[in-house]
């Protein structure tokens, strides 16, 4: 079955969505394009002549083009704060929708989108494609299999300088709203707990060239009493990690580090140990249960495309990633009211 698709916001992310879409045997066979869509035609242009993707409608006007061409999927990469309309458009011609991250500019919009793809009977998810690589889905299996004993602790950091220009340095919030909900919803995904509580500090740190929010720090109190912490710059020079942040995951039997790129270390204690600190024991990390699950945008674009062609719900559905969301308002909410904030 060919699935008809037409792309909404044709700049530098839809580069990476189609490409991978290219790059995909299962994918490229399925997803046809038949139309893309920008408020600037001459950049849809270019990436149709970039992927030589041919005999697609361009045009700036969704509403025109969704009707010219009956997709079966909308493909959503616009700016946050034109998600709602986008998504609320392809729904209403009939078609199934994947957008960027986050899934809406405020909760209620979020709420809003959930309650129009029930009411279309249509899918709509979220490509949280950094769930869908090796190593978030190695540490998902550990923890699973209690590897660590019983979940206590996630903690994360994440420092990069970042000089993207464009809007990102314009927007409010830009840490916890663009980046920070990459690794919320890892935590959510590794430790399968609920979200409860949370107090943020946020800042804009002197020498930052963002207008706002390139900073945070939060406790998350998740299920099950197990803490999640986040520390984040996206104004800190000279020492990067990685763009999947530095972990540290804690149970009760033991440790995991994890640099966000190869570096994987686990470790239990010797019971048989004595004085003030124990001999630690190396711990062995299986590898992913389903590596055909861990090829970010890939794998999340498969996932929503086999939903579709199954009936059952994608594991980014945006019922589900409205808790992550939720984590990024409640986060924002507390660096307002400097209180913590319930979810």
């Amino acid at each position: 079955m060919i699935l008809r698709a037409v792309l909404c916001g044709c700049g530098a992310m839809a580069r990476g969505w189609v490409k991978a879409i290219a790059a995909h045997p299962d994918l490229r066979s399925v997803i046809r394009f038949v139309g893309l869509v920008d408020v600037k035609p001459e950049v849809a242009l270019a990436l149709a002549a970039e992927f030589d993707l041919e005999d697609v409608v361009i045009g700036s006007d969704l509403d025109a083009v969704l009707a010219e061409t009956t997709p079966d999927i909308l493909f959503d990469i616009v700016v946050p704060a034109a998600r709602r309309d986008v998504v609320a458009t392809g729904l209403k011609h009939g078609c199934h929708v994947l957008s960027e991250k986050p899934m809406a500019a405020s909760l209620d919009a979020g709420r809003e989108l959930i309650r129009l793809a029930e009411q279309a009977g249509k899918l709509h998810a979220v490509v949280q494609n950094r769930r869908f690589i090796s190593g978030v889905r190695r540490i998902r299996r550990f923890v699973e299999e209690r590897g660590l004993g019983e979940l206590t602790g996630i903690h994360c950091d994440f420092f990069i300088g970042a000089h993207f220009g464009g809007f990102r340095e314009e927007m409010h919030h830009v840490l916890l709203v663009d980046m920070a909900i990459h690794t919320f919803d890892a935590a959510r995904f590794i430790a399968n707990k609920k979200p409860l509580a949370v107090y943020c500090h946020e800042e804009n740190p002197l020498g930052s060239w963002y207008r706002h929010g390139a900073a945070a720090t939060a406790i998350f109190e998740l299920s099950d009493n197990v803490t999640f912490t986040y520390r984040g710059s996206w104004c800190a020079e000279g020492a990067n990690t990685s763009w999947e942040s530095a972990w540290r995951i804690t149970g009760t039997r033991g440790t995991l580090l994890w640099d966000g790129a190869e570096n994987f270390r686990a470790n239990t204690v010797a019971s048989s140990s004595n004085g003030l600190l124990r001999e630690p024991v190396p711990l062995e990390i299986p590898e992913p249960a389903n590596p055909r699950q861990t090829h970010g945008h890939a794998s999340v674009i498969a996932d929503f495309v086999s939903a579709i062609r199954t009936g059952r719900k994608p594991e980014t559905a945006s019922d589900d990633n409205i808790n992550s969301l939720a984590m990024v308002f409640a986060a924002i909410e507390s660096a307002r009211t400097r209180q913590r904030v319930t979810i």
